[in-house]
C-alpha cells in the first residue's frame, strides 16, 4: 500500500504541482486529499446504485455490502493513503527509500516562500498531528491555526461524508448512513499519527470533493416509489411443512354403565321456561341496549345512539334494513373485517346482535364531526393540520392491511374529528378482506366517485394502493377544500372521470405536502409510495418543523351546556356523531410554524 500511495503523490504532483508558493509538492499533497475523497464519494454513488434496485432491503447480503462498502471507502482506503503520503515525506526527509523518483526528491528539496522554507523538511520533519494538539511548541498564533485547520476542516468534511450517505438513503430509513459517518469518525482518529503540516493540506483538498460529491450521489437518484414498496412487503410464510399420514387410532368401544351409574332420569318441568340469552346477545325483545336517538339514515342501514344497560356505556347501533341473507353477510363481513384491526384511530366494534328490526353491528360512539363538516364550515386545513392527519390515518389504513382489511371507501365525511382534534377512520361497511368474495350487489358503485382511485373505477379489484390514493385525495380535500379531480354534475360524471384517469387539477399548490401528493395521486398504483413511505415522510416533515404528529388535526371549540352530539350531514356513510357547531365566534385554534419546511 505504501507503494500505491507512493504512486497516488506521483499522480498528485503531475495533476497539480504548480511552481509558486506554496510549492509544487504542498500543492500536490492537497491534490492527493482531493483524489483520496473520491473514495467516500464513489462509495455512496455505489450504494445509491444498489438501492436502485433493493430499496429498502437491508438484511442479508444488501446489508453487508453496504457496511462494506462504507467501513473500506470512507475508512480503510483513505486511512491507508493518508497514512502513505505522509509516511513518504518522512522517508524522504530521513533519506531513507519512498518510491519517489530521483528527480521528483530533488524537487521536493527546494525552498519556497519564507514560512514554508524547505519542503522536504516542511512535510517530512516536525511533530504528528497528536503532538501539536496536545504538546504545543509555544506559538500561540501557530497552534490557533493548527487548531483550526486540523479539528475544523474534518468536521466540515464530517458534515458532507453525512449528507452524501443521506442522500443515498434517500427514500428510506437513515440508520444505514452510521456506515459512513462512524467510519469516517475512526479514519480522523487513526490519522493521528500523521504529520500535522501533511494532515493541514490534505484536508484543504479533501474538504472541497467532499461538497461536490454530494452533488454527484444525487445525481443518481432515489429507488423508484415501486421499488421501494416491494421490498417493504413482508416475506413470505414458509409453507407448513406436512407430516407423514398417520392412521386414525380404532375407535373407543362404546360405554356400557354399570350399575352404580343407574339413575332415574329428571323429571321435566309442567311448563318449560325461556331459553337462556347469552350475554352480548341482543334476540328480539332483549332491552340491553336502550336506543336513545337516531343518528343517520342511508342506503344500507340506520345508525342509532344507545346506551349498553349491561356494561352502562354509550355505543353505536347500526341496523341493516334489510335482514335478507346478503347484507346479513356483509354485516359479518364488517365485523370481521373490524373486529381483526387494533389501532387507536380506528373506530372498534364490540358486537354483533339481533335486534327486533334487523340485525345491528354494535360499535364505539365517537363524538365528533366529519372531516368534510369541519372543512365546509371552518375552511381548509393548514400544513401542519394535513400533515397530522395524512400520519395518523395512513397509520391506521396500514395496521387494517397488515390483517389483509381494505377499507375501499377512505373520504372526508369516513374520517372523525373528536372533541381534541384527534382524526378517527369509520365506516368499514365495505371492507373487504383477503379471501372474501366481492359482496356488492351488480350495479352497485363500490365507493364514493370523487374520491375513487382510477384503477377502482376502471373495474380493477382494489389494493392497498387503492386506500393509499383516497387517503391522499382526502387530504388533499382537507387542504383545498375540492375532491383532487374537481366536482361533476352527477355522481355518473364523476366516476367517468375517475375510470378515464383523468389528471387531478384541483390539487393544493401553496404548500409543502405537493410533491408527496403529486406522488400519492399518480394513477399507476406501482408508481405510489406506499402508506409507511408516506407516513415516515409526513412524520420527517413534522419533527423538522418542530411539531408532533400525535397532536390534534383541529381543536373544536365545545359550546357551553352542550351535553350531547349530533351526528354530521353525511347519512350514507355516518357511523359515528359529532357536537352541534360552534357559535360563530369561536375559532380554531392551531399553532403552525411561521415558516414550515419543505420536502
Amino acid at each position: 500500500m505504501s507503494d500505491f500511495a507512493s504512486s497516488l503523490l506521483s499522480f498528485a504532483h503531475q495533476l497539480f504541482g504548480p511552481g509558486f508558493c506554496f510549492g509544487d509538492w504542498v500543492w500536490a499533497t492537497s491534490a492527493a486529499g482531493a483524489l483520496i475523497a473520491l473514495f467516500p464519494v464513489l462509495g455512496a454513488v455505489i450504494v445509491a446504485i444498489i438501492r436502485k434496485g433493493t430499496g429498502n432491503t437491508y438484511r442479508g447480503p444488501a446489508l453487508a455490502a453496504i457496511a462494506a462498502i462504507g467501513i473500506i471507502s470512507v475508512l480503510v482506503l483513505p486511512w491507508l493513503l493518508t497514512n502513505g503520503v505522509s509516511g513518504a515525506f518522512r522517508a524522504a526527509f530521513a533519506g531513507q527509500e519512498t518510491g519517489l523518483s530521483s528527480s521528483e526528491l530533488s524537487s521536493l528539496d527546494q525552498d519556497y516562500c519564507s514560512f514554508i522554507g524547505n519542503q522536504k523538511t516542511y512535510l517530512g520533519g516536525g511533530q504528528n498531528v497528536y503532538e501539536t494538539l496536545f504538546y504545543p511548541s509555544g506559538n500561540k498564533l501557530a497552534y490557533g491555526f493548527y487548531l483550526i485547520a486540523l479539528l475544523a476542516l474534518p468536521g466540515l468534511s464530517l458534515l458532507f461524508i453525512m449528507l452524501q450517505a443521506r442522500t443515498a438513503m434517500r427514500r428510506g430509513p437513515k440508520w444505514p448512513t452510521r456506515f459512513f459517518w462512524i467510519s469516517f469518525v475512526a479514519f480522523v482518529l487513526f490519522s493521528a499519527g500523521m504529520q500535522a503540516n501533511v494532515a493541514v493540506h490534505m484536508w484543504l483538498g479533501f474538504l472541497p470533493i467532499s461538497v461536490l460529491g454530494i452533488v454527484a450521489v444525487a445525481l443518481v437518484g432515489p429507488p423508484a416509489w415501486s421499488t421501494v414498496s416491494r421490498s417493504e412487503r413482508p416475506p413470505p410464510k414458509p409453507e407448513p411443512k406436512l407430516e407423514p399420514y398417520q392412521p386414525p387410532p380404532p375407535e373407543p368401544k362404546p360405554y356400557q354403565p354399570t350399575a352404580l351409574a343407574e339413575e332415574p332420569p329428571p323429571a321435566l318441568a309442567a311448563a318449560p321456561g325461556p331459553v337462556p340469552v347469552p350475554p352480548g346477545s341482543g334476540a328480539a325483545g332483549s332491552s340491553r341496549y336502550r336506543r336513545v336517538r337516531r343518528l343517520g339514515h342511508g342506503g344500507f342501514g340506520t345508525v342509532w345512539e344507545a346506551v349498553d344497560n349491561q356494561l352502562g356505556r354509550s355505543v353505536a347501533l347500526k341496523i341493516a334494513h334489510a335482514p335478507d341473507q346478503d347484507t346479513a353477510q356483509r354485516m359479518e363481513r364488517e365485523a370481521r373485517a373490524l373486529a381483526v384491526v387494533n389501532h387507536p384511530n380506528c373506530v372498534r366494534v364490540y358486537d354483533l346482535v339481533e335486534e327486533p328490526d334487523g340485525l345491528a353491528l354494535v360499535m364505539e360512539y365517537l363524538e365528533g364531526r366529519a372531516l368534510a363538516t369541519a372543512v365546509d364550515n371552518e375552511g381548509p386545513l393548514d400544513d401542519v393540520a394535513a400533515g397530522r392527519l395524512w400520519a395518523t390515518m395512513a397509520g391506521a389504513l396500514a395496521a387494517a392491511h397488515e390483517k389483509g382489511v381494505l377499507h375501499r371507501d377512505v373520504k372526508p365525511s369516513n374520517v372523525i374529528l373528536d372533541p381534541n382534534g384527534l382524526a378517527h377512520l369509520i365506516d368499514f361497511g365495505i371492507a373487504r378482506s383477503k379471501g372474501d368474495s366481492t359482496m356488492t350487489a351488480t350495479g352497485m358503485m363500490v365507493g364514493t366517485p370523487d374520491f375513487v382511485a382510477p384503477e377502482q373505477a376502471a373495474g380493477a379489484p382494489a389494493s392497498p394502493a387503492s386506500d393509499a390514493w383516497q387517503l391522499a385525495a382526502t387530504v388533499s380535500y382537507a387542504l383545498s377544500g375540492y375532491p383532487p379531480r374537481g366536482t361533476r354534475e352527477t355522481p355518473m360524471a364523476a366516476l367517468m372521470a375517475a375510470a378515464r384517469a383523468e389528471p387531478a387539477t384541483k390539487l393544493p399548490q401553496q404548500t409543502a405536502h405537493a410533491r408527496l401528493l403529486a406522488a400519492s395521486l399518480d394513477n399507476d398504483p406501482r408508481k405510489r409510495p406506499t402508506l409507511n413511505a408516506v407516513r415516515r415522510e409526513v412524520e420527517g416533515w413534522l419533527a423538522r418543523a418542530g411539531m408532533s404528529p400525535d397532536g390534534p388535526v383541529t381543536r373544536m371549540i365545545k359550546p357551553p351546556g352542550s351535553a350531547t352530539q349530533v351526528r354530521p350531514p353525511h347519512p350514507p356513510s355516518a357511523t359515528q356523531v359529532r357536537p352541534p357547531q360552534p357559535p360563530p365566534n369561536a375559532t380554531r385554534v392551531q399553532h403552525p410554524p411561521r415558516n414550515p419546511p419543505r420536502y
